[in-house]
């Protein structure tokens, strides 16, 4: 059976110096780097091709690698938007351009770039190591496709998948009855045990204070999996959602910090404040009082 060819859902051109890469992004996230494009990156001339020929120029193949040479000589190919099957695009991992470069860069140290040409590649390749760093390369070609947008989605995506499994968990007691001591101490109501209904606003504080705090898109996202009914009753916990790998023991030891924190001040703002010292919103760099929601009162306890 052959093996479908990877699409390309992104495109740009990435320019270093007076050079224009070609770059793309495919439908699993690699970051490719067509073959003209190499070739240009390294100063050599003629069509992509070309850039296979370097693995066996004198001068540079004694530093290559066997891992880069075999990448070198075995392009990936993949279906651009104007590509068909029987004629597919042709290109390289988009690390290789800085490995390639180190190679070269590495031959002339070694005294072993003496042609004009070869010095030609030398001199290109420096410019290149100048321009990017090898982390840097994933970033500007994801700028360069305006790829960013779908990358920071799918590392949401991966955040949230760690931390929420897609049913409901057998229900468990997850948030300790110290926790919630604690804050009607600091807010100054009076404690009459769990069974006895707490305000409305302590589920706004929940929220605050845990899910907004525990991970990136968190809250949000539990929202979406638990959202309330018509009678604002929700199907389950929102800790029935959480794995239990990842997103149970975090939130164990988020609520044992703040508890700690609770325990350790004399007034809501003091705590607050540490709490956001602590475990700053996502996305939050204010400090700021925690503000009155609701209008609650002593009463409504």
């Amino acid at each position: 059976m052959e093996e479908k060819l990877r699409r390309a859902t992104h495109s740009g051109k990435l320019e270093i110096g007076n050079v224009e890469i070609p770059c793309f992004v495919l439908e699993d996230g690699t970051r490719v780097i067509s073959g003209r494009g190499m070739t240009s990156a390294i100063g050599m001339q003629g069509r992509g091709q070309g850039v296979t020929r370097i693995t066996g120029h004198r001068a540079i193949a004694p530093f290559i690698s066997n891992e880069l040479r075999m990448a070198i000589e075995n392009p990936l190919y993949f279906a651009g938007s104007s590509s068909r099957k029987a004629n597919p695009a042709a290109g390289y991992e988009a690390t290789l351009l800085h490995g390639l470069a180190e190679a070269i860069l590495t031959a002339r140290d070694n005294g072993a770039i003496k042609t004009t040409q070869e010095q030609r590649y030398a001199k290109a390749c420096e410019i290149l190591i100048r321009s990017l760093a090898k982390i840097g390369i994933i970033a500007l070609i994801d700028e360069a496709t305006g790829y960013q947008e779908v990358r920071d989605k799918r590392a949401l995506q991966e955040i949230l998948d760690k931390y929420l499994r897609q049913e409901f968990a057998v229900w468990a007691k997850r948030f300790p009855d110290e926790f919630y001591k604690e804050m009607f101490r600091l807010r100054g109501w009076q404690w009459r045990g769990m069974k006895v209904n707490r305000p409305s606003v302590v589920g706004k504080y929940t929220n605050d204070l845990v899910w907004q705090r525990l991970a990136p898109g968190v809250l949000e996202e539990l929202q979406r999996r638990n959202p309330k009914d018509e009678a604002g009753h929700r199907k389950g916990k929102h800790h029935q959602l959480l794995t239990d790998d990842i997103g149970v023991p975090s939130l164990q030891q988020h609520l044992f910090a703040t508890t700690g924190f609770m325990r350790a001040s004399a007034t809501w703002d003091q705590f607050y404040r540490m709490m956001q010292r602590a475990f700053p919103k996502l996305n939050s760099t204010m400090l700021l009082n925690f503000p009155d929601l609701e209008g609650e009162s002593q009463q409504e306890a």
